[in-house]
C-alpha cells in the first residue's frame, strides 16, 4: 500500500493518475450528483491535495496564519484580479439594458441593412450588445427584438436568432470583462489589452462562420415559427429599456414610447468604446513610450481595467441615468438589482482557480508539461483538448476555463512566451469552452425557450453553431501560434 501511495505521489504516471481521478471524481459530482460546481470544485482540490501528500499547513494554513495557503492564495489570487472588473462590467451592462440601448442598436441596425440583411443585422446586434453584458442576460434583453424582426420578415425564428446568439457567445468566451478571458488573465499572466486584441482576431472569423454563414444556411431549412404570444406590444407609458421577462413581452424597435427619449446610438456606441480604447491605449503605450514617460503613466492609470470600467460606468450613469431624469436612489437600486447573481459566479471561478493551484502544487503540471513534450504535442493543442473534454463532460464554460487554466498554467508560465502568444494560448482555451453545447449547458435550455425550439431543433441549430464558433476561432489561434511562437 505504501508502495503504491509513494507511486502515485511521486512519480509522473503516478501524478497523471492522480490529476485523472481528480478530474473524473469533480466531473461525477458535478454531472451525476448534481453538486454545485463551487462545492465540487472546492472539495475536489482539498480532496486533491491530500492525496497527493501536500502539508496541511501548506493547503489551509495555521490557526494562527492562513495568508500563504493554497486555499486563500487560490481564491483571492484569482478573485482580486477579477472581481471588480465583473462587478463593474454587470452594472455597465445593466444601465445600458434599461436606457433602451439595445431597442435602439435595432433599429439603427434594420435601418442599415434592410429586411434582407436583418440576419446580419442582428448579428451585429450581439456582438455590439454582448461587449458589456453577460451571455444570458443578453439572450433575455434581445430576444424580444428577435421576434419581432422574425415576424417583420416572415422567415424562421432560427435565421435572426442564431447570428445573434453567435454575436453574444463570442464575446462571452473571447472578450473581456467577462469572467473567462478574465480569469484566463489572471491564471497565465496576460494582459487583457492583448486578450482584447487576439480576442477580436480569432473571435471575429469564428462569428462569421457560425453565425453568419451557418446561421444563413440552418435557418433555411429548420422553419421555426414566432408564437403569437411572444408578441405583445407593450403599452406606451412603459419606460424606455424596461426589464424583458422573456417570452411574451417583446417590443417593436421602431414603435414609439412616449415616457422617456431614447439614447443615440453613437452614444451607446461610445459608452461601450469607452474601457476598450483606454485598455488598449495602455497595452499599447507599453509598447510604444518610454517606462519613464508620463504619457505612459497617464495611460497605465486609465487603462488599468477596473479604472477603465469604473470610468465607462460613471460615464453611463450620467448620461443615460442622471441626465434623462433617474436618481441616484434610482441608480443604486438598478446596482444592487444586477450584482445580485454575480456572487455565486465569482465562488466558482476562485474554486477553479484554487483547484488549479493545487494541481501546480503537486507537480502534476510540470508532469504533464513533461508527457506532453515527449508525445510532441503542443500546448496550444493540449490546451484547446482539455478544454474540449471539460465542456462536453460537465456544460459549464466557466468552469471549463477556470480549471483548464490551472492545469495549462504550469506549462505556460518559465518557457518564454510572448504576451500575444500566451493570449492565444487563452482563446485555444476559451475556444474549446464553448464546444458542443448539449442538454448539460444551462444556456441549451434557454436558447431552447426563448426561440420555441425543440431539443432536436436546438442540437440541429445551436449546438452546431458553437462548434463551428469553436473550431474555427481555435483553427486561427493555432495558426498565428505557429508563426509567432
Amino acid at each position: 500500500m505504501g508502495a503504491t501511495v509513494d507511486w502515485l505521489r511521486t512519480t509522473t504516471p503516478g501524478l497523471l493518475v492522480l490529476c485523472g481521478l481528480a478530474i473524473a471524481v469533480l466531473l461525477f459530482a458535478i454531472i451525476k450528483v448534481k453538486l454545485e460546481p463551487f462545492i465540487a470544485l472546492l472539495l475536489t482540490g482539498l480532496g486533491l491535495a491530500l492525496a497527493a501528500g501536500l502539508p496541511v499547513s501548506k493547503i489551509v494554513g495555521t490557526a494562527i496564519k492562513s495568508g500563504d495557503s493554497l486555499l486563500e492564495t487560490g481564491f483571492g489570487g484569482i478573485l482580486g484580479h477579477i472581481a471588480v472588473i465583473i462587478g463593474l462590467g454587470t452594472v455597465l451592462g445593466a444601465i445600458l439594458e434599461r436606457s433602451g440601448g439595445a431597442d435602439v442598436l435595432t433599429g439603427k441596425l434594420l435601418g442599415i441593412f434592410g429586411e434582407k440583411g436583418a440576419p446580419v443585422a442582428m448579428g451585429l446586434l450581439g456582438l455590439i450588445f454582448g461587449i458589456p453584458v453577460f451571455f444570458d442576460i443578453g439572450i433575455f434583453v434581445l430576444a424580444p427584438l428577435i421576434y419581432v424582426a422574425a415576424k417583420r420578415g416572415g422567415r424562421s425564428l432560427v435565421l435572426y436568432a442564431m447570428p445573434m446568439l453567435a454575436g453574444l457567445s463570442m464575446t462571452h468566451a473571447f472578450l473581456p470583462p467577462h469572467p473567462g478571458p478574465v480569469a484566463l488573465g489572471g491564471l497565465l499572466g496576460v494582459s487583457l489589452g492583448w486578450l482584447i486584441i487576439m480576442g477580436f482576431v480569432c473571435g471575429i472569423p469564428g462569428f462569421i462562420a457560425a453565425g453568419i454563414v451557418w446561421g444563413s444556411y440552418i435557418g433555411k431549412r429548420v422553419q421555426v415559427e414566432v408564437p403569437a404570444e411572444f408578441l405583445v406590444r407593450p403599452e406606451t407609458d412603459q419606460p424606455v429599456g424596461a426589464k424583458s421577462a422573456g417570452p411574451g413581452t417583446a417590443t417593436d424597435p421602431g414603435s414609439t414610447r412616449t415616457a422617456t427619449r431614447a439614447p443615440s446610438v453613437g452614444l451607446i456606441v461610445g459608452i461601450i468604446a469607452i474601457p476598450l480604447v483606454l485598455i488598449l491605449g495602455a497595452t499599447f503605450g507599453t509598447q510604444w513610450l518610454a517606462k519613464d514617460s508620463q504619457l505612459l503613466q497617464v495611460l497605465t492609470f486609465l487603462g488599468t481595467p477596473a479604472v477603465a470600467l469604473l470610468i465607462a460606468v460613471l460615464v453611463a450613469f450620467y448620461l443615460l441615468g442622471v441626465r434623462r431624469g433617474s436618481s441616484v436612489q434610482e441608480l443604486s437600486t438598478l446596482t444592487a438589482e444586477s450584482l445580485k447573481p454575480v456572487g455565486m459566479l465569482l465562488l466558482v471561478v476562485g474554486a477553479g482557480a484554487f483547484f488549479g493551484k493545487v494541481i501546480s502544487a503537486t507537480g502534476i503540471g510540470t508532469a504533464l508539461a513533461d508527457t506532453m513534450s515527449a508525445a510532441g504535442l503542443p500546448v496550444i493543442v493540449l490546451a484547446y483538448i482539455i478544454s474540449c473534454g471539460l465542456r462536453i463532460a460537465q456544460g459549464s464554460a466557466t468552469v471549463a476555463i477556470v480549471t483548464t487554466g490551472g492545469i495549462v498554467a504550469p506549462l505556460v508560465t518559465g518557457h518564454g512566451y510572448s504576451q500575444m502568444a500566451i493570449a492565444l494560448i487563452a482563446m485555444a482555451i476559451a475556444a474549446g469552452s464553448i464546444i458542443l453545447s448539449h442538454v448539460n449547458d444551462g444556456g441549451f435550455w434557454i436558447i431552447s425557450k426563448y426561440f420555441n425550439l425543440t431539443v432536436k431543433q436546438t442540437l440541429q441549430t445551436w449546438t452546431v453553431l458553437e462548434t463551428v464558433l469553436s473550431v474555427v476561432s481555435f483553427a486561427v489561434a493555432a495558426v498565428l501560434f505557429a508563426i509567432v511562437s
